[in-house]
């Protein structure tokens, strides 16, 4: 550290009096021979645990390969489906409809009729050239268009404006329900046809539903308005990281693009694989007639594609938080108000490299979580009765939220330190722990917040969009349907900046406890914002109990 870095370290500790505390290390350097209520080989383990974490940082040298068996696993399924797919093409059985083909009875076989029936084609389309087509399409293109510059506008607005950019934002949180409240009932009144299918006492009841839940929305924002101060300023030095690594926005999509490009022959596989067959004769109520057969691999190879297609979904979207984990950290640690060089292609050199396997893994647990729950929400909503089933979805549920705990900041602290996926959990554990900071808060408002902030624009904008369909268009009642896709597009472009700001902030997050665990301060903004942060009472009982020797 140079003199700076130790000037901002004794300002940060001289701010609260509090700060001294919560800038050092919560565990000593040294094994604590001094409590003679602790024994001889654990106070030794815990010296070698101090001496293994105490040299957590990020990594910026050469990194090892790390999860070989599950990289190795996953190269398997996607040579295998690309394999099979191409004996599929060359494999494939020349015919076109099941009409061209007749049963013949004196060879107890199917033969074609008319090979001329077997090059038929349809030509029917649908024509571009409505006006609902041609106005979608220019709505479409204009939103996606104007999106982009709105993204760049909301992510310098949350730079330098965070704390207006909020407030102005959160009435309208309140107002918008109130206004859609009251105009439902408004308009339900005066149509006959819903006034008499909805009764007035209904409508009444309705409507004083959503004005309790209203205030409930208004009553959690009072209670927590000590948070949103604190949230203002997470999301406004998230924004800053952001801000300083902008090339992130022209990788990400490139990365989603390139795995639809990775779907395309999948897909194409998928479809001849359907042609894999013959057409024999099956007897169907009293007479025979001619079917297609699939042959018996078929099914095994729909579902072996479909496994990798989303496996590599899942990493897809492991490797992003790795990118992103990874050049915000080579950020953070280095110098303020300097731009580390290519720290965005060696994110992608180690996601893709050296921790592939770990992105392979991370992924893989990813989708056996989404898998498994989708298993049990269906289960649920068949209503399956029984004690037993009751049981064991509450266990099924209590493991996957263990294992969405463990994953929560695993592959940040990979992408910092390069450390393989189960090394990665177990020591983001202990950081965290030792720290006395929680391994489930970083201010889980900021996302609603955020969220709430885009449904605001993308509300305004939509709004907007309609007016002007309904003045300079013939649309008429289409011109809702125009604005609702148009909303659904800007909603899920913003939606990409609010993804990502919240890995960032997860980010950000671990590298402070880094920080703190090592006694010093590499963004001197960051410790300001982030050392108010609420201490995990369990780990700090834990701690003092363990100190004391209890």
């Amino acid at each position: 550290m140079d003199d700076s870095s130790n000037k901002g370290n004794s300002s940060l500790q001289d701010s609260s009096p509090s700060s001294s505390l919560l800038s050092q290390p919560f565990l000593p350097k040294t094994p604590i021979s001094t409590y003679p209520s602790l024994e001889d080989h654990d106070s030794q383990q815990e010296s070698d645990s101090n001496q293994q974490y105490l040299h957590i940082s990020y990594n910026h040298g050469p990194r090892s390969f790390k999860d070989l068996p599950f990289l190795i696993l996953f190269l398997i399924f996607v040579l295998s489906t690309f394999a099979f797919g191409i004996f599929s093409i060359f494999n494939r059985n020349h015919y076109s409809t099941l009409s061209s083909y007749t049963y013949d009875s004196n060879t107890t076989s199917c033969s074609v009729i008319n090979p001329s029936l077997s090059s038929t084609s349809s030509t029917g389309f649908l024509s571009p050239s409505s006006p609902f087509v041609k106005d979608l399409t220019w709505t479409l293109v204009i939103t996606f268009v104007i999106s982009l510059p709105m993204c760049w506008s909301l992510l310098l607005l949350l730079k330098h404006y965070t704390k207006h950019l909020v407030y102005a934002s959160i009435p309208f949180f309140i107002v918008i329900p109130i206004f859609l409240n009251v105009y439902l009932f408004v308009a339900c009144t005066i149509k006959t046809s819903c006034s008499d299918a909805f009764p007035l006492v209904y409508r009444i009841l309705v409507m004083g539903f959503v004005f309790l839940v209203i205030g409930v929305i208004v009553w959690i924002l009072v209670v927590n308005w000590h948070r949103v101060e604190l949230t203002v300023s997470i999301i406004g030095v998230a924004s800053d990281a952001l801000s300083w690594n902008m090339g992130l926005f022209g990788v990400l999509p490139c990365l989603t693009i390139g795995l639809f490009v990775y779907y395309v022959p999948i897909v194409v596989f998928l479809v001849f694989a359907k042609y894999n067959g013959k057409v024999v004769p099956k007897k169907l109520r009293s007479e025979y007639d001619c079917v297609w057969k699939e042959d018996s691999w078929v099914p095994a190879y729909f579902a072996l594609a479909i496994l990798t297609m989303l496996w590599s979904a899942a990493a897809m979207l492991e490797a992003q938080v790795y990118v992103i984990s990874g050049t915000i950290a080579r950020w953070y640690f280095s110098k303020d108000f300097e731009t580390p060089t290519k720290s965005i292609r060696t994110s992608l050199r180690n996601a893709f490299g050296p921790s592939s396997g770990t992105v392979c893994l991370s992924g893989l647990l990813i989708f056996v979580v989404r898998a498994v729950r989708s298993v049990v929400d269906n289960a649920r909503q068949e209503g399956t009765p029984g004690l037993v089933n009751i049981v064991l979805r509450c266990c099924v549920n209590a493991l996957l939220t263990a294992v969405d705990f463990l994953n929560k900041f695993t592959i940040n602290f990979a992408a910092i330190t390069g450390e393989a996926y189960c090394s990665s959990a177990r020591m983001t554990y202990e950081l965290l722990r030792r720290n006395l900071l929680s391994a489930v808060f970083v201010e889980t408002i900021s996302s609603r917040l955020l969220v709430g902030i885009v449904f605001v624009l993308s509300a305004i904008y939509t709004i907007v969009a309609c007016v002007i369909l309904k003045a300079a268009t013939n649309l008429g009642s289409d011109a809702y349907f125009v604005a609702a896709a148009a909303w659904l597009l800007l909603i899920v472009v913003l939606g990409f900046l609010v993804h990502v700001l919240d890995i960032v902030i997860d980010t950000i997050y671990v590298c402070y406890a880094i920080d703190r665990d090592r006694g010093e301060v590499c963004k001197q903004d960051v410790h300001e914002v982030y050392v108010h942060l609420p201490i995990s009472r369990s780990m700090r009982q834990s701690n003092i109990t363990r100190t004391l020797g209890v």
